[in-house]
């Protein structure tokens, strides 16, 4: 859905450390505030508008993506695939791989960057050669009766859907529900998917990601046409995307912009995104826009973010960053001698809660979230409006 965006001036107030409000272009800035002067705005105030229905074209005759390789072949990285993650390349490239074969051929060595083993969470470069070898679809399986275990699981997605056509799938993941396979994680979306194959052995494919305890709209591609248009939305930026969040104290100024380069620190046990400087190595640079739509007392802030960039953990640290972490996060909430508010449980205050991208024949995908249950507790309890218009709608996309 596209929108207009009216450029905000200046804010004022002062501003936490790593954050400042958008200021535009020059020749969109306004006059410097003078104190005893009227306050600048922010994000436009403009009326919430109804999103527009999604209305499909005539469906067009796309073409299928080329065959996966029946043997060694070397590609080259190209100016638009440059600084992506190794798996996320073999997701781009090809469609029809699972995430199970492409950390296989990985982690095997079989896929090589200028001639060197890599890893999946590898960044590739522009102008970098890349072997890959022979790769296969996961194996048909047939279309007969499901187990009574694939039909729970059948039922258990179906139950998710937010959203469904021909092509597209939006799930409201449930927090707890990891994404992916990984260590310690028996269940996951990207598994359950295998029930719903159909008869040429395809399987929905993940286009995007959320972390384990992240509740909220999933999008799924149900071809590999839709995969590839997808996939490309995101890479392109075209996609928008809004998470709403409890966070500790009440950020000042209210709407204004994070932009930090974020890198990603291992220990024995566990790995974080920290705050890194230009140039670090691993470090990429991360824009986050927010606005707080509702306050209770000056102890707890229902924020709404939007992300223009997707790193891993980016709202998590961003909000950490800031000094304004979310509720219930066990990796980032650093707040010393704070109380959780009675009644509200310590869980992950962050929800997935709308994603509008171009849809892959036409028209535009519009699709929100409710608040999952342990967060619409923590509404109710602390009086917050969960209807209110949110400022975020008007924050710039870059």
């Amino acid at each position: 859905m596209s929108r207009r965006v009216k450029r905000p001036l200046r804010p004022a107030g002062d501003r936490p450390k790593g954050a400042r409000p958008y200021r535009g272009s020059q020749a969109e800035r306004a006059p410097a505030y003078r104190p005893g002067g009227k306050p600048p705005t922010r994000f436009a105030a403009s009326p919430p508008r109804a999103p527009k229905p999604f209305v499909a074209e005539p469906e067009k005759v796309a073409p299928e993506p080329p065959p996966l390789p029946t043997k060694v072949q070397t590609v080259v990285v190209t100016a638009d695939e440059n600084n992506m993650r190794v798996d996320r390349f073999l997701e781009a490239r090809f469609p029809g791989l699972s995430f199970s074969h492409i950390q296989r051929i990985v982690r095997k060595g079989e896929l090589r960057v200028n001639g060197k083993r890599a890893d999946s969470k590898d960044r590739l470069e522009e102008g970098q050669s890349v072997r890959i070898p022979p790769l296969k679809l996961d194996t048909p399986k047939g279309v007969g009766k499901l187990s009574e275990a694939a039909t729970k699981t059948l039922q258990a997605i179906r139950d998710m859907i937010l959203y469904e056509d021909a092509d597209v799938m939006v799930l409201n993941k449930p927090a707890g529900l990891a994404v992916q396979g990984g260590s310690g994680i028996t269940r996951n979306v990207d598994d359950m998917l295998e029930v719903m194959r159909d008869a040429k052995g395809q399987k929905p494919r993940l286009v995007h990601r959320l972390d384990r305890e992240t509740s909220g709209c999933l999008l799924i591609a149900k071809t590999r046409f839709a995969a590839t248009a997808l996939t490309g939305s995101f890479r392109h930026r075209s996609a928008r995307k809004i998470y709403w969040a409890l966070v500790a104290g009440v950020p000042k100024p209210k709407q204004g912009r994070i932009s930090t380069y974020l890198a990603k620190e291992e220990s024995e046990d566990d790995s974080i995104m920290r705050v890194a400087k230009h140039g670090d190595e691993g470090a990429s640079h991360a824009v986050t826009y927010y606005a707080v739509v509702e306050t209770s007392a000056q102890k707890l802030a229902w924020v709404s973010l939007k992300p223009v960039t997707g790193r891993t953990h980016q709202l998590r640290a961003h909000m950490a960053h800031i000094d304004h972490a979310i509720v219930g996060d066990p990796k980032y909430f650093n707040k010393e001698n704070w109380d959780l508010p009675g009644g509200l449980q310590n869980r992950l205050h962050l929800l997935a809660r709308r994603i509008a991208i171009p849809h892959p024949r036409g028209g535009v995908i519009d699709v929100s979230a409710p608040l999952p249950p342990h967060m619409l507790q923590s509404w109710n309890l602390l009086g917050l409006e969960h209807d209110r218009f949110d400022p975020i709608e008007n924050a710039p996309e870059e």
